[in-house]
């Protein structure tokens, strides 16, 4: 099924602008998660990883559902179709498991958020406190989790959009046979 031209321009600018957000939306987590790293000021890290949450569960994750399914209608409903172009299928495989990760993370995130805002409460430095008590070990880990899977995140959404730029040439078999098919039926 072949959508028409207002059809496919609404859904266009539909992709771009969920898959544009969920990039700008990215690096911004990204920096907060830096800051919430590397910081020593413990109002600044427990402020980091709380707008870290809702940016997570309020923009990032329904952009990446957004980008995905207006992705897919696209692919299905124009002549590019999902299966015939390495690039598509590439794209729609990227951000498949772009989403599936966030929406993994998104958990670590939470619990990231919440152990440091308990932490935070004592006003003393975040790191001086969880060694402390003995879980700087744990939360350490789920920061550094957080910001690598922000910066895999924010490569993965570079690499998306240059395909999407870009489209190098390279016809799946199936494409091909499509093709092929085509081409025979317009000759007589």
């Amino acid at each position: 099924m072949t959508m028409t031209p207002r059809l496919r321009k609404f859904a266009l600018t539909a992709h771009v602008t969920s898959s544009v957000g969920w990039l700008g939306a990215d690096a911004g987590f990204l920096a907060l998660a830096i800051v919430g790293l590397v910081s020593q000021d413990a109002q600044m890290v427990r402020a980091a990883y709380l707008a870290m949450e809702l940016i997570g569960l309020f923009i990032i994750v329904p952009f990446s559902f957004a980008a995905l399914l207006t992705g897919l209608v696209l692919a299905l409903g124009t002549p590019w179709g999902l299966f015939q172009h390495y690039w598509i299928l590439v794209k729609f495989l990227l951000t498949t498991g772009a989403t599936i990760v966030l929406v993994v993370h998104t958990n670590a995130m939470q619990e990231a958020a919440s152990r440091v805002s308990i932490a935070a409460e004592t006003l003393s430095s975040v790191r001086t406190h969880l060694s402390a008590s003995g879980a700087g070990g744990h939360l350490g880990d789920l920061q550094m989790q957080l910001v690598v899977a922000a910066g895999a995140g924010l490569l993965v959404l570079l690499t998306t959009t240059t395909l999407g730029v870009c489209k190098p040439r390279g016809m799946t078999p199936y494409g091909r046979r499509k093709q092929h098919e085509q081409h025979r039926v317009s000759q007589p």
